[in-house]
This record gives structure tokens, sequence and C-alpha cells, in this order.
């Protein structure tokens, strides 16, 4: 990322605004914070395309998905799905790409090309389970820059503008968002080192700390490359690998999630949900 220095001189109002901004992680010093407000005025450096993972059998929420898929279970009378895609329009992301596979012609029924949802819908589609890794693949040909993903089944209110911010100024190959669980063990748990995630293992059966994925990524377009032919899983094939070679960092945020991969947490989701705050 190219830079030039700037020199400019500010009230001492506004510079103790700034400096209520710098934590550290995410925003380092004032240079740092005059970026971050000046990017987020001017909308520059955001995300342009997010890709929703949507194509799991839903195992663990039958029998709600012997008929309904997984991404498509209500929520507050709405579709999760159509809560996630809600939160990226609401962030101007209206480039959508939708991976679809189990009973997925019921999501492109009811979503179709996004218009009447405020996007721009594409679809890849597993013709056979190919896991997380393999379906995310398929999205290759479509993108070509810093793109988000994000797992169908949670639900989160997330300023992915930031998370990509974040992203960039830190030049990973990935960036996953996390968040602080009391019961870690059913996740993918994080070892950080500063920001970066030094481990990541999937459901370990002693969770060496409470930070979790929380199924939101920036992903850039060469970790792709990185994902086998066939079947396989970002959890174990791909997040691991990014991790021992310093490439995978670690985005804590402190918004809403649900994920709804089980009939208790969806259960919960369906109590506590309060819709997508941004606007």
């Amino acid at each position: 990322m190219n830079k030039e220095r700037v020199t400019v001189t500010l009230d001492h109002d506004v510079i103790r605004h700034l400096d209520s901004l710098i934590d550290g992680l995410k925003i380092r010093n004032r240079s740092h914070a005059v970026e971050f407000l000046l990017s987020k005025s001017l909308g520059s450096n955001k995300p342009k395309k997010a890709v929703i993972m949507a194509g799991g059998k839903g195992v663990r929420l039958r029998p709600i998905t012997y008929e309904i898929p997984k991404p498509m279970v209500p929520i507050r009378g709405r579709p999760l799905l159509e809560h996630t895609i809600e939160m990226l329009r609401k962030q101007d992301i209206r480039e959508v790409i939708l991976s679809i596979g189990y009973l997925g012609n019921k999501i492109k029924e009811y979503f179709g090309n996004g218009s009447k949802f405020g996007v721009k819908i594409n679809y890849v589609e597993e013709t056979k389970p190919m896991g997380t890794a393999g379906a995310l693949k398929l999205v290759k040909p479509l993108v070509d820059e810093s793109f988000i993903v994000l797992l169908g089944d949670n639900l989160m209110d997330i300023n992915l503008g930031e998370l990509y911010s974040f992203h960039k100024e830190s030049k990973a190959k990935a960036t996953m968002a996390l968040k602080s669980v009391n019961d870690p063990a059913p996740f993918g748990v994080t070892v950080l080192k500063g920001n970066k995630i030094v481990q990541f293992t999937e459901k370990p059966k002693t969770p060496p700390s409470n930070l979790v994925n929380a199924g939101a990524y920036v992903l850039e377009p060469e970790v792709l490359d990185m994902i086998p032919q066939g079947h396989s899983m970002m959890e174990k094939d791909v997040f691991p690998q990014l991790a021992s070679k310093g490439e995978l960092n670690g985005y804590f945020f402190e918004g809403q999630w649900y994920p709804t991969d089980n009939i208790k947490f969806y259960e919960n989701a369906v109590k506590e949900w309060r819709g997508s705050l941004k606007s």
C-alpha cells in the first residue's frame, strides 16, 4: 500500500477525540486515527464483494432442515439469510455471491438476482458436498481483490468496513473476526500474539483460549489458491496453515453475534436477536 506523509494542524478538541480512538490494536496512533476517519468519511478502502457460505445440510438443526435450508430458518419472521443480506446492504456492500448446495433451489427461488433486496446476487453451487473450503474455491473466477466471507448460519452485527480496513492495514492474507465466549469448545478457537492468530484449532477438547471464530473473514484472492481440489475445510485445511505462517490476523468485535447451527443456539438467536443496528 503506497502512502505519502501529510502534515496537518488540528484543534486541541479534535486531537482529544483522535486520542480517544486509539486502543493500540485497531487504531494504533494519531496518524492511524486520522487515516481511519478520512477513509471512513470518503468511502474509500471499503469492501465491494461479500461471499455468503449457504450450502450446508444443517444436520444439527434437524428435523427443521429436512425441508428448509439451514440459512433459511426463520428469525423474527424472515429467513436468517435475509438478515445477513440486509446487513450488507446497510453497509453499502451490494455485490453478493451466494455459495449454495443442499436445497439450494429454495434459496434461489426466494432471493433471485437480489434486486428486491437492494443487492446483486451471483450464485456458485456445489454438485456434491465439497466442505467449507472446497465450496469457497468455486468463487475464484468472481473475485479479483480482497473480499468478505460470511457464514450463512450466523447472525451478526459487525462493522465490515472497519474489519476490512483493519485487514488492509495488517497486510495479512486473511483476517478473522473473533468473539470472546464462556464455552469455546463448540467453535474454532484461536491463540493470539498481538493481532496475529498463531494457533487455530477447530472444536478442541481443551480450548487454549476463549477467543473463537465468529464466521466473518476478509481474504485475499491468493488464499483460494491454497485450497486443494475436492473436499476440504477452511477450519482444518486452510486456517491452521495460515496461522502457522503468520498470515492470519484476528479482529475482535463487540457487536451482536448468534451462531444458529444447533437447536440450542437457534433458540437463543430467536429470543435475543435485535436486528442489524447499523443504518
